[in-house]
């Protein structure tokens, strides 16, 4: 079976090193590597040569389902696999992913999970990047959707679905939304949690809030709304939908409490109070294995800059998806 590993990069910088030096040092070899350089004006091209990756360049930024798309066409592997510039695969990654695609034929893309040891500094992004880890630690089996940080596609199955949706300019779902169709072609798609490599992406709590809400909360909810029916995989699970109706009602208490007090009606803020922290509370209790997760690997001072911005994640995730179906039903009634 040959391996054809294909980076997308758009000013790498020094990630793009790290990333390359770690496919170096696999127990399994890529049979050959394909960077395809977006535009990128940080010498990014340079790099790739240094370790005998092979370079396509476009003129861009196309974004990176574009760039992959490219990439794939020029790879000559029975299975493509697609790893992020800021992506440092285990030395045993490629070694999974060739066992899991000879030992079961049928499945056609497979992707693993980062790992519980960011380097990036800051709780920010620790929290981001401990969140994957954490969703996709629990998700394990058949999955209805694909991650191309660190996932692998038989180039077959691929290419007749003609790739990556070039629609998505910037970075977003494609691989999402290449999940679906695979999965609505009949093909078999897993995630694998042991298989997994370490995400070098620094975050700041704008750039976390700009992902979240337009590069992927928005696209994904209209994907959802045009399916018409919500994936019940990863972070779409029942859990997730009880705990955004809790973290909005605990929310909504926590207001009345504050008007009411402004008001002078201190018995009604009493009440609100009360409600908010009962609401807070099944919160917690629901997510408690996360909560937990999250104070294990940083302490005190991480665990709750971690709850915290995971509540807002709930609050603002499920508004963006209530706004996005909200307008859609206007536009079927107003058609």
């Amino acid at each position: 079976m040959k391996l054809s590993v294909v980076i997308p990069v758009y000013n790498g910088g020094s990630d793009l090193r790290l990333c390359l030096q770690a496919l170096g040092q696999a127990s399994r070899k890529p049979d050959e590597v394909i960077v395809v350089d977006d535009g990128s004006t940080d010498g990014a091209p340079a790099c790739a040569a240094e370790f005998s990756a092979k370079v396509i360049h476009l003129k861009g930024p196309r974004g990176p389902a574009v760039a992959r798309n490219h990439g794939a066409r020029e790879a000559g592997g029975d299975v493509l696999v697609f790893v992020d510039a800021d992506v440092m695969i285990h030395a045993d990654t490629l070694e999974r992913f060739e066992r899991l695609f000879t030992d079961n034929p049928e499945v056609s893309a497979a992707f693993g999970s980062y790992d519980d040891r960011p380097p990036a500094r800051g709780n920010v992004s620790r929290y981001k990047n401990l969140l994957h880890h954490y969703v996709h630690q629990q998700g394990g089996g058949d999955a209805e959707t694909f991650w191309a940080g660190c996932g692998c596609v038989r180039r077959e199955a691929f290419l007749a679905m003609d790739g990556f949706a070039e629609t998505y300019a910037r970075p977003s779902i494609e691989d999402i939304e290449l999940g679906v169709r695979l999965r609505e072609a009949g093909h078999r798609i897993v995630l694998r949690p042991e298989i997994q490599c370490t995400h070098l992406k620094r975050w700041t709590l704008g750039s976390l809030l700009r992902t979240d809400i337009f590069s992927r909360a928005v696209p994904w909810s209209r994907l959802i709304v045009r399916q018409g029916r919500l994936p019940s995989g990863l972070n779409t699970d029942s859990k997730s939908r009880w705990s955004a109706m809790l973290a909005w009602l605990a929310a909504m208490a926590v207001l009345t409490c504050l008007v009411s007090a402004g008001l002078g009606c201190l018995g009604c803020s009493a009440s609100a109070a009360g409600l908010a922290a009962a609401f807070g509370l099944v919160l917690i209790a629901l997510n408690r294995a996360i909560y937990r997760f999250f104070f294990g690997h940083g302490g005190l001072v991480f665990g709750v800059t971690a709850v915290s911005l995971h509540v807002l994640y709930l609050l603002y995730g499920s508004l963006v998806f209530c706004c996005v179906l909200g307008a859609a039903k206007l536009r079927g009634s107003d058609g």
